[in-house]
C-alpha cells in the first residue's frame, strides 16, 4: 500500500521543504533555507528542530567571525526516509493515472 510509504513529518509544507532542499544541497545555512522558503525565523527554527528531533536532519552551530552561524545537513536517515516518502507519492499518482 503506498499510503503505507508516506511519512507524517512531511505532511507540512515547510518540513516538506526542508528535505527538498536538503536533498539536493550538501547542506543549507539558516539565512539560505530562510529565504528560499520564505519563513520567519520561528517557522524555520521549529520545523527544523523537530526533523532534528528524529534524526531527520542534523544542526551545526558555529560562528562566522563573531556571528553564529547555523547549517543544516540531511542525515541518511531522513535521505532514506524522504525517498520512502516520495516514491508513496508517486506511486499513488502512477495508480490514479490509469
Amino acid at each position: 500500500n503506498p499510503i503505507e510509504k508516506l511519512d507524517k513529518a512531511f505532511n507540512n509544507k515547510i518540513r516538506l521543504g526542508i528535505m527538498s532542499a536538503l536533498l539536493v544541497n550538501d547542506f543549507l545555512d539558516f539565512k539560505a533555507l530562510k529565504k528560499l522558503l520564505d519563513v520567519t525565523d520561528g517557522n524555520l527554527a521549529s520545523h527544523a528542530a523537530a526533523l532534528e528531533k528524529i534524526n531527520y536532519i542534523q544542526v551545526e552551530k558555529s560562528f562566522v567571525g563573531k556571528k553564529p552561524n547555523t547549517k543544516y545537513i540531511i542525515t541518511s536517515s531522513g535521505k532514506k526516509a524522504f525517498s520512502e516518502h516520495l516514491d508513496g507519492l508517486a506511486e499513488i499518482l502512477k495508480s490514479t493515472n490509469m
